[in-house]
C-alpha cells in the first residue's frame, strides 16, 4: 500500500469508483422490496435509481439508462462501476455502461468485502429504517 501511495506500485483505480447494489426493505408492506442504488464512494452520495418487487435484467438495464440520461446527475464523471455478480446485472446492463464510457467491474464471487461501501450502506438502511418498526395488531 505504501509503494502504491509513492507511485512505485500498482494503483487500484477502482478504489473511489461508484458501487451498485440492491438493498432489501421489508418494513412498510412486510414484503420484500428491492431498492437499486449507486453510491459514489468519494463523496458518499447515493443515487436511488428505483424500487421493485421483482428485479430482473431488463428493469436493471432501464435504471442504468435513466441514471445516464439525468442531466443533473454526476454520472458523466464515472469511469468505473463496481458491482456484484447478481443475476440482475446482465450483459445489456454492462453494454449500456460501456456505451457511456463506464467500465463495469465485477467483484469476486462470494466476496462482499470487495463491495464494502455498498454493503455498509445496506446494513445501515436495515438497522436504521427497518429494525425500528413496531408492529401492532
Amino acid at each position: 500500500m505504501r509503494e502504491a501511495a509513492r507511485g512505485n506500485g500498482p494503483v487500484d483505480k477502482t478504489a473511489t469508483a461508484p458501487r451498485a447494489d440492491f438493498t432489501v426493505d421489508c418494513a412498510v408492506t412486510l414484503k420484500r422490496v428491492y431498492v437499486f442504488f449507486v453510491m459514489e464512494v468519494a463523496t458518499r452520495y447515493v443515487h436511488i435509481l428505483g424500487t421493485t418487487t421483482n428485479p430482473d435484467g431488463p428493469w436493471t438495464t432501464q435504471q442504468a439508462r435513466n441514471l445516464l440520461m439525468d442531466p443533473d446527475d454526476r454520472a458523466d464523471d464515472f469511469r468505473f462501476l463496481v458491482r456484484d455478480r447478481a443475476g440482475q446485472f446482465t450483459a445489456p446492463f454492462d453494454a449500456v455502461l460501456a456505451g457511456a464510457g463506464i467500465k463495469a467491474v465485477k467483484i469476486p464471487p462470494r466476496c462482499p468485502r470487495a463491495n464494502a461501501y455498498a454493503e455498509r450502506f445496506v446494513g445501515t438502511v436495515r438497522r436504521e429504517a427497518t429494525d425500528r418498526l413496531l408492529i401492532l395488531n
